[in-house]
């Protein structure tokens, strides 16, 4: 039985409205002032209860349950969506899931951006033209996109910062962009290449940072790709062991791969084994572990840098058509045909867990953040 069904189920008569308001009130109030563990003050008992595990505490009482959303106790993860209704071509929604409660909610309104993001064109129906999105200090970045006229959507970074919920504009961009390569590592975004209203060989070997933390943010110019070829279509720049890399074209196309070394500032050829078995979306687990869905096969792989190599890990249909990967704490969530899926690695077989979308929607990204406060 859902909650629908519940609650046509158990509506009391009219006659008893009245009284069952006032139970309820009453009810509410004492739950309010019920100490969260008797005989002992709320900031002790919050320390006894901080360790243990969201889900236990959300499924005893409501005053944990209250506890676990509150802007004192430690922000659990939370699964942050980009969707699209399945009959527009031009607007996106944000939603989070919460998988405490195993439900979505939309964030809230963002500030008006001045171009509608464009998803597909008429001119060109079968081509996607990507959203671009980030996820870097706790803060969900969108960074790039595409308006009816192909031009760049967004002059400067739209960012959501879920324990405040609120949002915010980033610095301007000096050359505003689509079809970039987008990634993060630790707190700082980079940008590198891409298209702006007209093709620029500058802008397609520019290469940029921002470091969220600085109170004055700024873009800073970083060592310039050495040509042009990395504009050519929307990428993942992914975040690994203190290096940033990236390939030219998705899926099985030949393509090119680069290798950005943040401390040297410095661009390397990628090594050939990286480069040959990256035939899908990639991410860097916790920066340091490589895995790939080979989209075509719908195969999950995990580089081996030892030997450069990938290996196999699972096999699974849902990995069909895979388009973008996220991965924290043991987890991977993975954007294909068939939605969202969650990937558990901690498990033994892998387990894939497919998660629901609001319906009348699909996905166009996801992002691991913290949840947001109730309150």
């Amino acid at each position: 039985m859902d909650i629908t069904q519940w609650c046509a189920h158990n509506t009391p008569h009219s006659h008893l409205m009245a009284n069952t308001s006032k139970e309820s009130w009453k009810r509410h109030k004492q739950e309010q002032e019920q100490p969260l563990i008797p005989g002992l003050p709320d900031h002790i008992a919050q320390l006894c209860l901080s360790p243990i595990q969201p889900c236990v505490l959300f499924s005893i009482s409501h005053s944990w349950r209250r506890l676990i959303y509150s802007p004192s106790f430690p922000p659990f993860l939370s699964l942050y969506a980009i969707l699209s209704p399945h009959n527009s071509h031009s607007h996106i929604h944000f939603h989070t899931f919460d998988p405490i409660s195993n439900t979505w909610q939309p964030l809230p309104p963002h500030p008006p951006l001045r171009h509608h993001l464009l998803l597909r064109h008429p001119s060109f129906l079968s081509r996607s033209l990507t959203v671009q999105s980030v996820s870097a200090a706790g803060r969900l970045v969108l960074l790039a996109g595409t308006t009816h006229n192909l031009s760049p959507a967004l002059p400067r970074p739209l960012v959501f910062h879920p324990l405040s919920k609120s949002w915010s504009f980033g610095p301007t961009l000096s050359s505003p962009r689509r079809w970039c390569a987008l990634g993060s590592l630790g707190p700082t975004v980079y940008v590198a290449s891409g298209i702006g209203a007209h093709f620029s060989i500058d802008v397609a070997r520019s290469l940029q940072k921002w470091d969220l933390r600085h109170q004055s943010p700024v873009w800073e110019n970083k060592t310039d790709l050495k040509d042009g070829r990395f504009s050519r279509e929307a990428i993942d720049a992914v975040g690994w062991r203190d290096q940033i890399c990236m390939v030219n074209v998705k899926g099985d196309a030949a393509k090119e791969g680069a290798v950005y070394d943040v401390a040297q500032d410095l661009w390397k050829e990628m090594p050939q084994g990286m480069l040959s078995g990256w035939r899908g979306p990639v991410a860097a687990l916790d920066e340091q572990v490589l895995y790939v869905v080979d989209e075509a096969k719908a195969v999950l792989r995990r580089y081996v840098p030892e030997e450069d190599a990938w290996e196999d890990i699972l096999h699974h249909h849902t990995l069909k058509g895979a388009q973008q990967i996220v991965a924290k704490r043991a987890k991977l969530c993975v954007v294909s045909a068939s939605g969202i899926s969650l990937l558990d690695l901690a498990a033994s077989p892998p387990r894939i867990i497919p998660i629901p979308l609001p319906q009348g929607f699909h996905p166009v990204a996801v992002h691991v953040l913290p949840r947001m406060p109730a309150c």
